[in-house]
């Protein structure tokens, strides 16, 4: 008898008959109805789909340069943003209508837990209007303030953008970072007023705030609820009316810009790009002006807002392009692509993002530092606003110093990590980038500069060596119900703040400025100030460069030896009330030994805060039961030098879980 394995067949693959082989094409039994596969969610609307009901690529040789718009929803963080987003998807047929279309856009798990936007999100919309079908990029951005270069990326491909506002709420600070940023890159600004349906909302006084604060005529703006969908399509109209297309040329080479990119472990680095001039397709060979790498086109695309292929990107549209690129090093942003043999200018890119917080990061276990090593790559490809260098600690070995924008930033980058690549690490304490003019010419030389950066406490340079000593200060924009002025001035008195101004945006909102010390806010002045204020008061800041500041460098000591990783830099007048705290918490974590811990805080030679851990004792007069009290003495004796001798030759090792503790709980506070 003939047997399968004989034929040559591979275990577990059914016979092919003719019957089988027609059905697999779809030439038995009934096609799919295109109620079939509305209900299945097999379709999208306004999309043309072959006889067997797969989706056809979309013709974007429809869409001319001047039916094209690109634009960008911006606002303080729960204004609605991506509910507006959602509401102009559905409007556009982009996506179905239904009741589950909460955040669409906002894709990642970190996004979805906290109900906050981390990364700017792309989508094509198809619009017609009076005649004619429009081309719409949206991109959605984030609201807090640690991810404002994620917002001057996306703007860099916008011609305009949308300023929502909540009617309930008004102009918050990062309203107002947000407006100026848009403003320096001249962009047209459509002022919107969300939230109208809410109880308290007072759509006329935000107005009033607007024209007071942006000088924008209150006939500008639009008032929508983006929840109910009330008068949204009159957004939709006012992108295409207000809004410039793109200075876009086909005719010209190819000049494509990459504002974004993610990391697909199948297809490798999915580039976002905005075409400025020129066109491409599937085939073409590109060059990167960055890296001067030429790469073959495998994919181009909208992102509709899932990815779509089509058959060719035109100049003034904003899409998706994969093209093999292996590295996460070769996908910079800012970068200009051109086709092979047809060099362009490149276009100036960005500004590079300014770390203000930089945090060791070390895997928990050392066996998986070069698993962290890969995910740490792939997701600074896909947040390029993180900056890495390599670092070596003696208690928790190999790492690296990661620099962030700022505390929440970090914070979202850890939980990514773990999410997305299932990695656990440590973070210690953040610290900000101080810097140090030196004062001979023998350390000039050494250093090959006079002023110094440092981003690592233990490698703070002593005074001796040093002219000044200088911090970062950032100015601050607070915007508070006035009934909490002077609360919140003496918290800002409290942090070494100096008020710059104070103005009332209306009769009961105040806008404060401040500029602050950048290590006094970074780690619970948000907390403080949202718990002073009940809530109401927002905060958001931006670089002001660095000023002469009286610092020094603390060093904590265990029976005397220096402890380097927690080794910090503190104001002077300030240097106490930290190594009393940081002494106190490691008089919690560390585990009683057969000897005394000492742990002391130092400020060079000086001891500024000391805590003890008390030894473990035996009880040596147990035996003792009577008898003269010179017995009884010198059996205590005998045991204190036993105790200091220990004392000498005993070590003291902090385990790891301590050292998480302490750090932990340190950016906690």
């Amino acid at each position: 008898m003939w047997s399968l394995a004989g034929l040559g067949w591979r275990r577990g693959r059914a016979l092919a008959t003719p019957a089988t082989r027609a059905a697999r094409r779809g030439l038995l039994g009934p096609r799919p109805t295109l109620a079939c596969l509305t209900a299945t969610g097999c379709r999208d609307p306004g999309r043309r789909y072959s006889s067997a009901g797969r989706k056809e690529k979309i013709d974007m040789s429809r869409f001319p340069v001047e039916n094209i718009r690109n634009f960008s929803i911006i606002a303080h963080v729960d204004h609605g943003k991506s509910t507006l987003a959602d509401r102009l998807l559905e409007l556009t047929g982009t996506i179905d209508k239904t009741k589950n279309n909460k955040q669409v856009l906002d894709k990642l798990q970190v996004e979805r837990e906290r109900g906050i936007t981390v990364k700017a999100q792309t989508a094509s919309l198809f619009y017609n209007w009076e005649g004619k079908q429009y081309l719409l990029n949206l991109i959605d951005t984030p609201g807090h303030v640690d991810f404002s270069y994620e917002v001057s990326r996306s703007l860099s491909a916008c011609q305009g953008v949308l300023l929502v506002v909540d009617a309930n709420e008004g102009i918050q600070a990062q309203t107002v970072a947000n407006f100026f940023l848009a403003f320096e890159a001249q962009l047209s600004v459509i002022p919107v007023i969300n939230k109208i349906d809410l109880k308290n909302a007072d759509p006329e006084r935000v107005e009033k705030q607007i024209e007071k604060v942006f000088d924008i005529s209150s006939d500008e703006c639009i008032k929508i609820s983006a929840k109910l969908g009330t008068n949204v399509e009159s957004v939709l109209q006012a992108v295409i009316k207000r809004i410039p297309s793109p200075k876009a040329h086909q005719k010209n080479p190819l000049r494509a810009l990459v504002f974004d990119s993610t990391f697909d472990q199948y297809r490798g680095v999915i580039a976002n790009v905005a075409l400025f001039d020129g066109a491409v397709s599937k085939g073409d060979k590109i060059v990167s002006a960055h890296t001067q790498k030429t790469y073959e086109v495998n994919e181009v695309g909208v992102l509709n807002p899932n990815e779509q292929p089509t058959h060719k990107l035109y100049a003034g549209q904003v899409g998706y392009l994969i093209a093999g690129m292996k590295d996460v090093s070769e996908a910079q942003i800012g970068d200009t692509l051109y086709l092979h043999k047809q060099p362009v200018e490149p276009m100036p890119g960005f500004k590079s993002a300014k770390p203000m917080v930089f945090a060791g990061m070390y895997p928990v276990d050392q066996s998986e530092y070069n698993n962290l090593k890969s995910a740490v790559e792939k997701l600074t490809l896909n947040d390029s606003s993180v900056t890495v260098h390599r670092d070596n600690s003696l208690a928790l070995g190999a790492g690296w110093r990661l620099g962030f924008l700022g505390l929440l930033h970090m914070e979202v980058f850890n939980q990514r990590l773990e999410q997305e690549y299932n990695a656990s690490v440590i973070l210690t304490t953040p610290t900000v980038p101080y810097k140090a003019v030196l004062s001979s010419t023998k350390l000039i030389k050494e250093y090959r500069e006079k002023e110094i950066i440092i981003i690592n406490p233990a490698q703070f340079p002593d005074k001796s060596k040093v002219v000044e000593y200088l911090e970062p200060v950032v100015l601050g924009t607070i915007i508070t119900p006035d009934e909490y002025i002077g609360k919140i001035m003496m918290l800002c008195q409290a942090r070494r703040a100096v008020q710059k101004n104070m103005m009332f945006i209306d009769q009961n909102r105040v806008m404060l400025k401040y500029l602050f010390p950048l290590n006094e806010i970074v780690v619970d002045f948000y907390d403080s100030l949202k718990s002073l204020s009940s809530g109401y008061a927002s905060f958001d800041y931006e670089d002001a460069g660095y000023q002469t500041a009286e610092l020094v460098k603390m060093d904590i000591l265990l029976n005397g030896n220096i402890v380097e990783e927690l080794v910090t830099v503190v104001h002077k007048d300030k240097a106490h009330t930290v190594g009393k705290a940081i002494c106190e918490r490691l008089k919690d974590s560390l585990p009683r030994q057969l000897f005394e811990i000492a742990i002391q805080a130092a400020v060079g030679s000086k001891i500024i805060a000391r805590e003890t851990v008390k030894a473990y004792r035996k009880n040596v007069l147990a035996k003792c039961y009577g008898g003269d009290i010179t017995r009884k003495m010198k059996l205590l004796k005998r045991q204190a030098e036993g105790k200091k001798k220990l004392r000498k030759v005993g070590n003291v090792e902090v385990p790891k879980d301590a050292f998480i503790k302490v750090l932990r709980t340190q950016s906690n506070k």
